[in-house]
């Protein structure tokens, strides 16, 4: 929200005038400090879960926006999995970041608490056969026979339903009650994003999704949302039934980028070659490193315990969208 809110301080900044952008040579314009001076003087603890850094213009952004909050008083809270001097690691114009990552040490206090063990990952009972595979004959015979099964308890036909978000329409094809079935292509293969996984989260607590393909290089954009996809259901105890192309753990494969795109890249930003093996915007460091977490959050979304606890048909819910 920060950062979105000093993006479009930008663009009007750079919608200016030509005789108002001149004068901004003589007054200088920092929006960068008018967005960090508006949160401080709303704000005196800002919290983030999971901080991460992945884009260049938010890395050329940061140093500033935190250096004025942290020197008009505002603490920061942060968890993250990667320790300061790992912050977007191989990123693009890193050498320009450095400097936020001494501002950030020098104002709040690193602690590991990692314990060495994945509690997600314990030998927890299972709440049956959740994630299934394309290879397997009766893949999409059993989970059609689970959706009948949790369909018939629902007060609901089966159906298309059209969600509204943000003035935008999400449609997803075969819904019943709180329960979708979706393919991959539906929640990751076109333009959505957190926003309708946070609407999907308002209506139900059990989505089916088909046919997940293995991410390799030249899938980097839907294994961004596919991850994003499996955080908000997570955070918000939505079960899920998979079916994939490959087992959970080999679902994300270093390789298959797409050179040609990845050259005319390396052209436009005036990089030498070298640049696609050493850049995590060209190796997808970032998505492999945060689907390792993907990963544990599926597997314990398969457990008997967390089946258990999302499941909404008992309980009053309010459905927003419409169909």
């Amino acid at each position: 929200a920060i950062l979105c809110a000093f993006r479009c301080l930008w663009v009007m900044f750079r919608k200016q005038s030509t005789p108002q952008r001149r004068l901004g040579k003589m007054f200088t314009y920092d929006p960068i400090l008018l967005v960090a001076m508006e949160i401080s003087n709303e704000t005196c603890l800002l919290c983030f879960d999971e901080f991460q850094v992945t884009d260049v213009a938010d890395a050329m952004i940061l140093k500033q926006l935190f250096e004025t909050l942290f020197r008009t008083g505002v603490v920061v809270v942060a968890t993250s999995n990667r320790p300061p001097d790992d912050l977007y690691k191989n990123g693009l114009q890193r050498d320009a970041f450095l400097p936020f990552i001494d501002v950030l040490k020098e104002y709040c206090q690193p602690m590991a608490i990692e314990s060495g063990v994945d509690y997600r990952r314990l030998d927890l009972p299972l709440a049956g056969k959740l994630y299934y595979l394309t290879r397997e004959t009766d893949a999409e015979a059993c989970m059609d026979t689970l959706f009948d099964d949790l369909a018939r308890r629902q007060n609901h036909v089966v159906g298309p339903r059209v969600l509204k978000v943000k003035g935008r329409q999400l449609r997803l094809e075969k819904t019943c009650g709180t329960i979708a079935d979706c393919t991959f292509k539906e929640l990751c293969d076109r333009p959505v994003g957190a926003s309708d996984y946070l609407e999907m989260v308002q209506v139900f607590d059990t989505v089916f999704i088909r046919h997940i393909p293995v991410f390799t290089l030249s899938l980097k954009d839907q294994a961004r949302r596919f991850i994003t996809l499996i955080d908000n259901f997570y955070d918000n105890k939505v079960r899920v039934v998979l079916l994939a192309d490959a087992p959970l753990d080999k679902l994300f494969v270093h390789s298959g980028g797409e050179e040609y795109c990845d050259r005319m890249l390396l052209d436009d930003l005036g990089l030498s070659g070298d640049a696609i093996n050493r850049l995590s915007l060209f190796t997808a460091e970032e998505e492999i490193f945060a689907f390792q977490r993907t990963v544990s959050r599926l597997t314990e979304m398969q457990t008997e315990m967390y089946w258990t606890e999302g499941d909404r048909s008992k309980t009053s819910h309010t459905k927003r969208g419409s169909g």
